[in-house]
């Protein structure tokens, strides 16, 4: 069976691990700090925050922008579900922007004349979440622009995109944004087995979301409120969450940050060669802007709705699995329940029943990557 996507872990990865099962810490301590100043480093970025998922790493960022109760977050409804969870934990309002029919991501116009009709509602979002679908970024200068204009912060949700450039500066250097989320799940670019990070350049920020992912608590002699001599003695702040990252899992993120450009290079490699092989099958597949480097964390293409449903079952019963990134957000049952029940997006309707991931990863032979192409040739001329 060829999956969809699948981890990559060397004896390296094995030995960083080992060692610190060895050591002294296991939960969080130094390997922690060494994994998050890497990753600032590797992004430019000046802070990093790590936690134990993205999911978790939304959550802290969208609190320490001041999210509350009755506050409008827009994104993309072609996401995973935390995308838009995250605002509902701090009680806001979720609203959806359509896609770019090519890049898959948030749609420029479409955004746009939302904001202008939400203005004049006097409902304009307080914060922005544009997810960076399958590693490409969204045209973060447009969208930096609209929200100088319209007064709302900006959380990238780069869960899929660390590795990649738009600009020619890293994902995650946050120079288009306040605050930058990774995921470091088994089937992203670089993994920690689960894990996630905030990246930011503002230090007061980046002191918000350590507290908050630490169950609200400090030991920081520069902000208690009644600090007394005692080692043993720390303060609660904030109603905080248990969203702490390991040692173990920061471990083995760092020995996976060491190979992220020859991760990310190999999958535009098998990217390439997708793009050309699909060409000749009349296949549409997300169109990369010239001034990104996507980390291709997924290969997203688009078929025939009439033939989508066929053409994944031959691929399966050929031993090759395919996936689908993603249901709309909007359609799932706990949104329709709060209100989305009628809701629809012409793009992101239509994107929802041709869309068809495609496998890729790093392990991904080229043989094997034939055999993919030479199937998926086979199921689109089934009747």
């Amino acid at each position: 069976m060829i999956p969809y996507a699948r981890q990559h872990i060397s004896n390296q990865d094995i030995n960083f691990v080992k060692k610190i099962l060895k050591s002294e810490y296991l939960t969080s301590g130094p390997t922690v700090i060494k994994f998050e100043k890497k990753v600032a480093e590797y992004c430019n970025a000046k802070f990093a925050v790590a936690t134990n998922s993205a999911t978790s790493a939304l959550h802290i960022a969208c609190l320490c922008l001041g999210l509350k109760k009755d506050d409008y977050v827009w994104t993309s409804p072609v996401s995973f579900v935390a995308s838009s969870n995250c605002v509902l934990y701090c009680g806001a309002k979720i609203d959806f922007i359509d896609i770019d029919p090519s890049t898959f991501n948030i749609c420029i116009q479409a955004l746009k004349k939302k904001l202008i009709i939400a203005k004049k509602k006097n409902k304009l979002p307080k914060i922005l979440i544009p997810v960076h679908l399958g590693g490409l970024s969204c045209d973060m200068l447009e969208i930096r622009n609209l929200a100088k204009k319209f007064k709302f912060k900006i959380i990238e949700d780069a869960s899929h995109a660390i590795g990649g450039r738009y600009r020619d500066k890293p994902i995650g250097s946050c120079k288009y944004s306040d605050i930058t989320v990774f995921s470091f799940h088994p089937v992203k670019i670089i993994t920690s087995a689960e894990g996630g990070m905030a990246l930011t350049n503002y230090k007061k920020l980046t002191n918000k979301m350590k507290i908050l992912r630490n169950s609200g608590i400090t030991r920081d002699k520069k902000i208690m409120k009644n600090y007394n001599n005692n080692p043993w003695y720390y303060e609660q702040h904030k109603l905080g969450y248990n969203y702490r990252l390991s040692d173990v899992h920061s471990a083995l993120g760092l020995s996976q940050l060491s190979k992220i450009d020859i991760f990310t290079k190999r999958r535009n490699y098998l990217s390439n060669i997708y793009d050309k092989e699909l060409k000749k099958l009349n296949i549409k597949f997300q169109k990369n802007l010239n001034n990104s480097y996507s980390s291709r964390h997924l290969y997203i293409c688009r078929v025939p709705e009439s033939k989508r449903k066929k053409i994944i079952s031959y691929l399966l019963k050929k031993k090759i699995m395919t996936n689908l990134h993603y249901i709309p957000i909007y359609k799932h049952p706990f949104y329709r329940y709060l209100g989305f029940k009628n809701y629809k997006l012409k793009n992101t309707e239509k994107y929802y029943k041709e869309a068809l991931t495609l496998p890729l990863y790093y392990s991904l032979s080229i043989k094997e990557q034939k055999r993919v192409i030479k199937t998926l040739r086979e199921a689109l001329k089934l009747k």
